[in-house]
C-alpha cells in the first residue's frame, strides 16, 4: 500500500538492503569458502568492510534506526554497493545530503545530443556544459553569433566571448544584464562543482582581467535561467531580438541545450536573411 508521504529513514533502510542483496559475491572476488550463503548478495560484514564503516553502523542503517549518514559515508556506500548514477542520486536524496559530482565535466557532446543540435536547424542552437563551454553548435547559431570553428577551443566559452572577444563585447544591447545573469549562473555552477578546477581557474581569470566581472561577481547574485531573451546588434542585419530556451538533458544534467527563436516578425525576417547567406 502506498503511503501519502515518503518515510525517508525507512526507505533508505530498504534501499540499502535491497541493493546489497542484489550484488553478486563472485563480482567481488570473495574466497570460495565464503560462498555458502543463506541469503542473497553480500553480507553486511562485507559491505561494512568495503565501505570502511562498522558492521553495527550498517545494521542500524538497514533497520532504519534514525541515522543521518554524512556525504562521505554515502559516497563510500555508493562505491561499495556499486550504485548506478541515478541510484547514487536517490541515495543522497533519501539521506538529505547533496551528492558530489561523480563525473568529470563534459568537454565533448554525446553523439545523440550533437545530432539533436544539428536537427534543430533552422533554429539556432548550441550545447554548453555548466561552465559555459560551447561543446557543439549548428550553422545557424554560427551565423547569428560568430563562427566558432575559427576560435581555439579555449575561447569557445560563452562567458569568455562576452567579456573578452572584441566583437561580442559590443554585441548585446543590454550588455550589463546579459553579463550579470551569466555571472549569477556561473556562481551557482561554481558552488555545485567545487571539484572543477577549470571552472575555478576561469573565474579567477575573469576576476583578474575584467573589472566589470569582478564587480558583479562580488555581489554574489545566484540565478539559473531556463529562458529569457537577448537583443543583439548584428553587423549584417541590424538589431535582432531573440527568445532563448535552455533545456537540460536528463542523462546529462550538467549540460545545457540552448535554442534561439525570433521574438517578432522583424527579427525572424532578419534571421532568415542571415541564414540564407
Amino acid at each position: 500500500m502506498m503511503t501519502r508521504t515518503v518515510d525517508a529513514t525507512q526507505e533508505l533502510a530498504v534501499f540499502l538492503r535491497t541493493r546489497r542483496e542484489r550484488l553478486d559475491p563472485h563480482d567481488f572476488g570473495l574466497p570460495s569458502r565464503r560462498q555458502a550463503r543463506r541469503t542473497p548478495g553480500l553480507r553486511r560484514e562485507e559491505v561494512a568492510e568495503l565501505a570502511g564503516v562498522s558492521v553495527d553502523y550498517i545494521v542500524r542503517l538497514e533497520q532504519g534506526r534514525g541515522l543521518r549518514p554524512s556525504a562521505n559515508v554515502l559516497e563510500a556506500l555508493a562505491r561499495a554497493l556499486r550504485l548506478a548514477p541515478h541510484e547514487r542520486a536517490y541515495l543522497f536524496n533519501l539521506a538529505q545530503q547533496r551528492p558530489r559530482n561523480a563525473n568529470k565535466p563534459a568537454t565533448t557532446a554525446a553523439p545523440p545530443l550533437a545530432r539533436l543540435v544539428a536537427d534543430l536547424s533552422p533554429l539556432p542552437a548550441m550545447l554548453m556544459n555548466h561552465r559555459y563551454d560551447i561543446l557543439v553548435w549548428n550553422g545557424e547559431i554560427s551565423r547569428l553569433l560568430l563562427d566558432f570553428d575559427t576560435l581555439p577551443p579555449s575561447q569557445r566559452n560563452a562567458m569568455w566571448l562576452c567579456l573578452m572577444h572584441p566583437e561580442i563585447r559590443e554585441f548585446y544591447v543590454d550588455r550589463e544584464r546579459v553579463v550579470r545573469e551569466g555571472i549569477a549562473h556561473l556562481r551557482a555552477a561554481w558552488a555545485a562543482h567545487p571539484e572543477d578546477q577549470a571552472l575555478t581557474d576561469l573565474i579567477a581569470e575573469f576576476t583578474t582581467r575584467d573589472d566589470e566581472f569582478a564587480r558583479l561577481w562580488a555581489e554574489r547574485d545566484i540565478k539559473v535561467n531556463g529562458r529569457g531573451h537577448k537583443m543583439m546588434r548584428h553587423p549584417d542585419v541590424g538589431v535582432i531580438d531573440m527568445h532563448i530556451e535552455v533545456l537540460m538533458p536528463l542523462q546529462d544534467p550538467d549540460q545545457r541545450l540552448v535554442i534561439y527563436r525570433a521574438m517578432d516578425d522583424a527579427s525572424q525576417s532578419a534571421l532568415d536573411r542571415l541564414c540564407a547567406r
